[in-house]
């Protein structure tokens, strides 16, 4: 007879910044990155920003692999759908961690940013953290389902962005349009969209808006 049994036990765990948080610095970012990255290299579709006025910090996905079925290259998940509610919480706690090493608590100006896979974890741990932030940019990707708009409601002054590329192989066939009347209800206050030509990838010119 199989049984499956639980145990608890300390990891450690990346991050990655870029730039330096100053007195000169103005707005704090907080990006997570989709499917396959690893977080240092996420980090380039933020070089262009203003580096004296933004700091960047990425965190890690835990799962890593090998791309493609080639051990040269790897990248990382956050979940799958095996276990995935105490891979939220592992997730979170490692967040957790991330967010007292850097005293985000204290930033005024902080922008919380997700792209593909990281708009699920960037939505739950602003939403099960009750995270505040003055600005959370939903890049191709989708909010879980779990999530409603009371889990939003703490947030008074934030705003919402979603942004997707018109030709995005991920969100076909009617997706965009059912998520927009959805990100429509969880967020009926301060919500844009924006879109832009191209595929499933991160618009750095959009970004810069948040800057």
């Amino acid at each position: 007879m199989k049984k499956e049994f639980s145990v608890s036990y300390q990891i450690l765990n990346t991050y990655e910044t870029l730039n330096s948080k100053t007195n000169k610095t103005k707005t704090v970012w907080l990006v997570f990155h989709g499917i396959g990255y690893l977080s240092r290299y996420f980090l380039k579709y933020f070089k262009h920003l203003d580096p004296e006025e933004n700091y960047i910090i990425a965190p890690q996905a835990q799962s890593k692999y090998y791309l493609n079925g080639e051990y040269r290259h790897v990248g990382a998940s956050w979940l799958t759908k095996e276990n995935t509610e105490a891979e939220i919480e592992n997730m979170l706690n490692y967040l957790d961690a991330v967010f007292e090493a850097e005293n985000l608590s204290e930033i005024q100006n902080l922008n919380i940013l997700g792209y593909s896979q990281g708009v699920s974890v960037a939505t739950r741990f602003v939403a099960r953290r009750q995270i505040q932030c003055k600005n959370l940019i939903l890049l191709s990707g989708k909010v879980p389902q779990e999530l409603s708009m009371k889990d939003f409601n703490f947030l008074n002054e934030t705003e919402f962005s979603f942004i997707y590329g018109t030709e995005d192989e991920y969100l076909k066939s009617g997706i965009v349009k059912v998520e927009g009347k959805r990100l429509q209800e969880l967020f009926p206050n301060n919500l844009q969209i924006y879109s832009f030509e191209g595929g499933h990838e991160v618009n750095t010119e959009l970004i810069s808006k948040f800057a």
